[in-house]
């Protein structure tokens, strides 16, 4: 009896660890892991993680002096911003990883709606629609001449017509053109 209840809760929780990623994937849409990312040489690298309590005590103290903001604010569950210095040591390997980045976002249903191909900087644009009132999630990723990778995930209850204010009040300048494209649409 105790091998069968021993086993039978092994089978369990093997179950249950092989379903969790199916079921925290479907609990976040707007969330994108951007797996592992290769700092250069000189260990460049910048991790910016906002979730939670810290987007919460942001939107109260942005409550006063600028009330639409604070709306924002509130309906983010989190913004993590990765910026990566490039060389030769690593400059192959995230430059592949961006682009099977783009191809899973696609295959997930994203959208991609903005690209841009400038010089040396590339800037795709992702968006991931709940409705066409609501965007559970925004990627952004830059590409900028070799030298530094830029990826970005804005995860939360989104409103289309306040993405532009989102990205004046987070100084993400790509999102001025996700309001531009979808003002378009």
């Amino acid at each position: 009896m105790k091998l069968i209840t021993q086993t039978l809760l092994g089978v369990t929780l093997g179950v249950g660890l092989l379903a969790y990623p199916l079921y925290a994937e479907n609990d976040r849409p707007g969330y994108i892991d951007f797996g592992p990312l290769t700092p250069s040489a000189k260990g460049d690298f910048v991790e910016v993680n906002v979730s939670g309590n810290l987007l919460g005590i942001a939107a109260r103290l942005a409550a006063k002096q600028e009330p639409d903001a604070a709306e924002l604010i509130r309906g983010l569950r989190s913004v993590r911003i990765n910026v990566v210095g490039l060389d030769d040591g690593n400059r192959s390997v995230i430059q592949e990883r961006l682009r099977t980045l783009s191809s899973e976002l696609i295959t997930k249903g994203w959208e991609r709606i903005v690209t841009v191909k400038e010089k040396a900087q590339e800037v795709g644009v992702y968006l991931k629609s709940h409705s066409p009132e609501t965007i559970e999630g925004i990627v952004i990723t830059v590409s900028e001449g070799g030298k530094q990778a830029v990826l970005v995930n804005i995860e939360g209850d989104i409103k289309p017509d306040k993405i532009a204010e989102l990205g004046e009040k987070l100084h993400l300048a790509p999102l001025q053109k996700v309001a531009e494209s979808l003002n378009k649409k």
